[in-house]
């Protein structure tokens, strides 16, 4: 009788652990076939040196020759959950968006931000100040302090973002691809409204500078078509949607994680420069249940096991993050973990272009934060707490919080 795969996402006994399964992949260090969430075949990598390898490994791509038959992560419409761009000229159109976008998160932009980020923080925990506890940490703080700095740098109205929640809860949603797909379309049909507007009266901002550049499509995306990096609504609303979504988990993360952990707190309170190892610290134990997803495009060997052209390998940072030939009692939160070489924001030549802007804004939120509410503490026991596994990009689906 054949053999049932094992099928992700593999249950967690807590927020912050990892799954036994991931354990025991890793401890064998062979590649193991598994089932995604969507149903689909895939090849799991679980060893920090092998995840570390293939993040930087030309011969996996995002694309597929196929599309429509490539293994998916999940029922979303999201781009992380399934293939993206051009499989003939996906290099060159990567190596292309990176150079549009770099300029954006240049040192001078950044400088600019650190001192406009700090102001939102502080008029947000003025805002929160001013609520009743307990509260929801992700409704009053982490959401629109991210959701308020990415608006910013790509200059998009806040006062939307009734509208972004909407499209992000269907856009993330791994239950049903074509809820998933309309939101997709909604949210590209927006920014591409919005990119027209500022080829007229353009702006100190991210799509203004796009639109500018003019090699860039301005066009709404046709429904059901494929994700294009040329495609400027595709390229700002992936661009908002991981600057606010993912930001705001980290922050989540981070301040349960300290609020938590007394000893920490403390380290932190008497030590600010902690900050930024701590940041890191939060990033490595706040990886997502689900792996990055890639192709390959040529056969090759990993791990002793060969790999064909076309099949899906899935990298698992999750448990690579915690792999103890890397990181030393690797369960442990220590916000003064140093050296800490997470692949949190992947590696290689994909690694997150928005690293800086990211370190900075989840460093100022903590610090402020704990600094603005020096007696903060959550409502319940954080064993109580409990993550979104209906998103793919999961993360809490609540932080209630009083002081």
């Amino acid at each position: 009788m054949e053999s049932v795969l094992p099928r992700l996402p593999f249950q967690r006994r807590g927020i912050f652990d990892v799954p036994q399964e991931l354990r025991a992949m890793q401890s064998g260090g062979d590649l193991v076939r598994v089932l995604t969430a969507a149903g689909d075949e895939a090849w799991l990598v679980t060893r920090y040196e092998d995840v570390r390898s293939l993040l930087a490994d030309a011969r996996l791509g995002r694309s597929h020759p196929a599309p429509r038959d490539a293994a998916r992560l999940g029922n979303s419409a999201l781009s992380t959950a399934g293939p993206v761009g051009s499989y003939a000229s996906e290099q060159e159109d990567h190596a292309r968006y990176r150079r549009r976008l770099t300029p954006a998160f240049s040192a001078k932009r950044m400088r600019l931000l650190r001192d406009s980020t700090e102001e939102v923080i502080r008029e947000t925990l003025d805002t929160m100040s001013g609520l009743t506890p307990p509260v929801d940490l992700h409704q009053a703080f982490s959401m629109p302090v991210s959701l308020h700095v990415i608006c910013r740098l790509l200059g998009v109205p806040y006062e939307d973002h009734d509208l972004f929640r909407s499209w992000f809860e269907g856009l993330a949603g791994m239950a049903d691809l074509q809820k998933s797909s309309e939101a997709r379309q909604a949210m590209g049909a927006y920014m591409a409204a919005l990119a027209e507007r500022k080829r007229d009266r353009p702006g100190e901002d991210l799509i203004s500078d796009l639109v500018g550049s003019g090699d860039m499509t301005l066009a709404s995306p046709a429904p059901g078509s494929e994700a294009v990096l040329d495609d400027l609504s595709y390229v700002a609303a992936s661009l908002l949607f991981a600057g606010y979504r993912t930001t705001a988990i980290k922050i989540d993360y981070g301040a349960v994680l300290l609020l938590a952990d007394e000893g920490q707190r403390a380290a932190l309170r008497a030590d600010p420069a902690l900050a930024e190892t701590a940041v890191e610290e939060v990033l490595r134990m706040s990886s997502p249940d689900h792996p990055l997803l890639r192709y390959a495009r040529e056969d090759l060997v990993i791990s002793g096991t060969t790999v064909r052209a076309g099949e899906a390998v899935l990298l698992s940072t999750l448990v690579a993050n915690r792999d103890p030939s890397v990181f030393p009692e690797p369960d442990a939160f220590d916000i003064s973990r140093d050296p800490n070489p997470h692949l949190s924001f992947g590696h290689g030549p994909r690694l997150c272009i928005g690293t800086t802007l990211a370190r900075v804004e989840i460093a100022a939120a903590l610090s402020m934060l704990c600094e603005r509410f020096p007696g903060l503490r959550l409502s319940v026991p954080h064993e109580e707490l409990t993550r979104r596994t209906d998103m793919m990009m999961g993360g809490l689906a609540r932080v209630p919080v009083e002081w």
